[in-house]
């Protein structure tokens, strides 16, 4: 046999060899993935399976709190007009709207009365009897409206604390809402108070909670509501989600706060300037009468007057817009 037969020989028995091997490896491999694949791939489907009923639960749970707050909204807009009654009980006030036109009409008459027999003109005394009637007992309405919730806000916060505190001490809400009517400062215990009675009657916890929104029509009491109406319907950690308002809401005391330190130069600044007129003009009445009748008692100087005062209030309606802020 010949030298060259027989290195052609070793040489491809070394392939076959070599060849042999790297497929020995290269099953062994194959058979390794597909032993990996069969045990990782059933895990890994559980896991999708754990992860897709996360997500089927966190939508559920979005849906839920939609249609909750939807549900709140058409109330809410469902209950938008608002009647005499609603503001006199917004006021805190024992009567009823009867009493309300009966104590209005005697305002209107007295002022008629007291201006007719001061000797002014009957049109200013018919004027000021409208306004007496009209004007005057619903800006006392508002104003009494205005202070009951601004004193409401000022206890809400603590009212909620209350409730966490018993949450986490394993109390009921219910229990929590009659300590708070028994224990918080007016308006919240007037308010509690009346939720609570409403409840001992049958009432639901969302119904009792629209009417005291109905009564105080303020974002502190819609966020409590909806903040209860949601954890009824999806559940949660009630104590949680409640010291989250209350922390809400205390920063949107101090904001309200910070909000009236930064404006009260420009309050001042108007009211000095809105006063300033009428001031000198008495100021003249009483050092120098002759020097002002003019204005009084002619009819150029009436009609200064009223064109005075109509130019005024535009300029105090316009520093009002201004200088107030909705917050």
């Amino acid at each position: 046999m010949s030298p060259t037969l027989v290195i052609f020989g070793i040489a491809a028995l070394a392939a076959l060899c070599i060849a042999g091997l790297g497929f020995a490896f290269v099953g062994k491999d194959d058979k390794a993935s597909k032993r990996v694949a069969s045990v990782a791939g059933p895990s890994r489907k559980r896991g999708s399976g754990l992860e897709n009923v996360e997500a089927e639960a966190t939508d559920k749970r979005r849906k839920q709190v939609q249609e909750t707050l939807k549900t709140l909204e058409q109330k809410q807009k469902a209950q938008q007009k608002i009647t005499l009654r609603t503001r006199i009980e917004r006021a805190g006030l024992q009567m009823t709207a009867r009493n309300f036109y009966m104590l209005s009409a005697t305002a209107g008459l007295s002022l008629l009365a007291i201006l007719s027999l001061s000797g002014f003109s009957a049109i200013t005394a018919i004027l000021a009897g409208f306004v007496g009637a009209l004007g005057l007992p619903r800006w006392i309405l508002n104003f009494l409206i205005k202070r009951r919730q601004n004193a409401f806000l000022e206890e809400f916060a603590n009212a909620i604390d209350v409730i966490v505190r018993g949450v986490k001490s394993g109390l009921p809400i219910n229990d929590c809402m009659r300590i708070i009517s028994n224990e918080a400062a007016e308006p919240v215990r007037t308010e509690f108070r009346d939720l609570v009675e409403g409840q001992k009657l049958g009432v639901s916890l969302d119904q009792g909670l629209l009417k005291v929104y109905e009564r105080m029509p303020l974002a502190e009491v819609n966020f409590f509501q909806i903040v209860l109406a949601i954890q009824q319907k999806s559940g949660g950690n009630l104590a949680e989600a409640l010291g989250n308002l209350s922390k809400v809401l205390r920063d949107r005391k101090k904001m309200r706060a910070k909000i009236q330190a930064v404006s009260q130069e420009a309050k001042s600044s108007a009211a000095i300037i809105g006063a300033l007129p009428p001031g000198v003009m008495g100021v003249l009445y009483l050092t120098a009468p002759d020097y002002l009748m003019p204005l009084l008692t002619t009819r150029p100087g009436n009609m200064i007057i009223v064109g005075g005062l109509i130019w005024m209030s535009i300029g105090i309606l316009v520093m009002r817009k201004m200088i107030n802020f909705n917050f």
